[in-house]
């Protein structure tokens, strides 16, 4: 079955909307892994729109599975990553007028750039993951420069509504995850995934593991945060391969 990580990034949302200390997305992360959370991630932006570098600083103390750390690959954020150390980088890529990440990095357009940022992360012992569209010329670039995984962006999925275009989205995955399959790439997924969607995309038997965050967390505003993510487990739980 694949692994879950839960996105914090929308609890912190809701505390900086009064420039607060609640909610604190240190207590979110601690219910999601007590309830059965396989990593954390949290996307710290340039404008510090949600994460804060106090809830890295905390995080990476208190957090007992994985820390997946999702940032561009500028140089602030390299010296972020290398201070912070997490678990996992993700590049991905950012702007500032963007309400969530809206696409995948493009990696084949930068490789060499992409490939100095890897290395970077690579010499400090952090494994690295790159944030992609479902796209085969950008798996094959993600190959060139070194990274360890893909992820790769289920959003057009998920945004999709009829039955044509939602069979056209997975195929597009689904091929993606073939090719970085055979790379011998190891592979997440994300973005847009809810209790509805998610079930194509966690049967797919290659896919590691599902970052899923706006979706829990919404959940969670009527559930609670440690059933919204035992209800997400539930599900992946039910992929799980016979012994």
């Amino acid at each position: 079955m694949p692994k879950l990580g839960v996105n914090i990034d929308h609890v912190a949302t809701l505390r900086e909307a009064r420039k607060t200390v609640e909610p604190d997305p240190i207590i979110a992360a601690s219910i999601a892994e007590l309830a059965g959370a396989d990593s954390i991630v949290a996307h710290l932006r340039e404008d510090r729109r949600h994460i804060q570098d106090r809830d890295l600083k905390i995080l990476r103390k208190i957090v007992k599975t994985k820390l997946d750390l999702e940032m561009a690959s500028t140089p602030e954020m390299m010296k972020s990553a290398l201070y912070f150390k997490p678990d996992l980088v993700t590049l991905v890529p950012e702007r500032r007028e963007e309400l969530t990440t809206e696409g995948g990095l493009e990696v084949n357009l930068n490789i060499e750039g992409i490939k100095r940022a890897v290395k970077l992360l690579h010499d400090a012992d952090i494994v690295v993951s790159l944030f992609i569209d479902p796209d085969i010329d950008q798996v094959k670039a993600s190959h060139k420069v070194d990274a360890d995984y893909v992820e790769i962006n289920t959003g057009r999925y998920s945004e999709a509504r009829s039955p044509q275009d939602i069979e056209a989205e997975y195929a597009k995955v689904l091929n993606a995850v073939k090719i970085a399959e055979k790379l011998r790439l190891r592979i997440n997924a994300g973005h847009g995934l809810n209790y509805k969607n998610v079930s194509r995309i966690a049967a797919i038997p290659e896919i590691s593991e599902l970052n899923i965050g706006h979706s829990i967390i919404s959940r969670s505003v009527f559930v609670g945060m440690e059933r919204a993510v035992r209800e997400m487990k539930e599900i992946l739980d039910s992929f799980r391969q016979p012994i």
